[in-house]
């Protein structure tokens, strides 16, 4: 990674939006359109907090900030009730992959919980198949407007249900037609990953991978157990590994006492998860919104990403929800070149970290880190 450099402007004087990225962290249930919520919760009869698209996009910001986890996953309640029938599915799936497109991803990985959207009387696999139409949808927009996208589905299992086993069969069931990997979501404190056991031995048995949420509301053993019980190649966010790491701060007295960093000591699962390349898919602006940097402190800057990549651990950025924290993966880099003054090297850096982390073959993993190399190099 290159040094923090003084005046990011000239190095920086391109759209940040037209940079190849790729989507590991970010849920379909948090990317919709207002506009859309407002449609289709008018065909379904549910009631919203506002029916105009500016003042509901407000509410799910306003909502979403509050530094609790909790709240934070209330206003799924509004997104998930217009997600129950395969037409509402589709809708939201394709129009995903077209704001994907426009912000710049030329790969995404689509997590979401099939479980969650049952409502109306579909099935598990048909809610897999809606989605895929509409992403498979979205791909051939992107396609007819001249550029490429490629997607794939995360099944997600609800943490806090049992229902793991099931959806780890889903998840395999569709592995030929768009499904990538499986996740666990949902509250993390105090539902383990060892909780579905089970469904990760059946999963490894079946050469599945599989991203685990940890890390985030809850702290190491968290994170641990995703590792051992869920043998996770990626961790959600993951960045209360940090938890995991000493730094030793001195004051150096001939600099008017300002404190400069020592002696860094990583522990064994923070070792573990450096030495072995395993993924942290850091969303930052939702890290704040969540509060899964209390620990560290209070404000973006003290977010322990910069600390994680430095050390180097393989830092992915994400958006997490699009909708709730009202940020694009453009503004996320942003966001990291304002805060962090990351040049142009660290943003390479970043995206190919996310693209040899997706789950993908190797040789289609290959073509897509040699597109973004290549974009790059023609904007040095």
């Amino acid at each position: 990674m290159t040094e923090p450099i003084v005046d990011a402007a000239p190095a920086l004087d391109f759209d940040l939006k037209s940079l190849p990225k790729v989507s590991l962290h970010d849920h379909l249930d948090g990317g919709l359109r207002p506009a859309t919520i407002i449609e289709l919760a008018q065909a379904v009869g549910h009631t919203l907090p506002s029916t105009d698209p500016v003042a509901l996009g407000e509410w799910f910001r306003e909502s979403a900030d509050s530094g609790s986890l909790v709240r934070y996953l209330e206003t799924f309640d509004h997104t998930i009730a217009v997600m129950q029938t395969k037409e509402g599915l589709a809708r939201v799936a394709k129009e995903f992959v077209e704001d994907l497109a426009d912000d710049g991803v030329v790969y995404g990985e689509v997590r979401w919980a099939p479980e969650q959207h049952l409502q109306k009387g579909l099935t598990l696999d048909e809610a897999v198949e809606a989605v895929q139409e509409g992403l498979d949808a979205g791909v051939d927009a992107v396609e007819d407007s001249g550029r490429q996208i490629q997607v794939g589905q995360l099944i997600t299992a609800m943490r806090h249900a049992d229902r793991g086993q099931e959806i780890a069969e889903l998840a395999v069931r569709h592995r030929n037609s768009g499904a990538v990997g499986f996740d666990i979501a949902g509250a993390e404190d105090g539902f383990l990953p060892s909780r579905f056991k089970d469904a990760f031995t059946y999963l490894a048995e079946n050469n599945f991978p599989a991203t685990v949420h940890a890390g985030e509301a809850a702290g190491l053993e968290s994170i641990q157990s995703a590792l051992v019980d869920g043998r996770a190649l990626r961790l959600g966010h993951g960045v209360r590994i940090a938890e995991d790491i000493l730094v030793e701060v001195e004051n150096n007295s001939e600099d008017d006492g300002e404190e400069t960093v020592g002696l860094v000591t990583l522990g064994n699962v923070a070792s573990w998860v450096r030495d072995r390349g395993i993924a942290l898919e850091i969303c930052p602006s939702s890290n704040l919104q969540t509060g899964a940097i209390a620990p560290f402190g209070e404000d973006i800057e003290s977010h322990p990403l910069d600390m994680l990549f430095q050390l180097g651990f393989n830092v992915t950025i994400n958006t997490d929800n699009r909708l709730m924290s009202g940020v694009t993966l453009t503004d996320e880099f942003e966001l990291l070149v304002e805060t962090f003054d990351y040049d142009l090297d660290d943003l390479l850096e970043l995206t190919l970290n996310a693209a040899e982390a997706a789950f993908l073959p190797l040789d289609e993993k290959e073509a897509l880190v040699e597109y973004i190399n290549d974009v790059y190099a023609n904007l040095a």
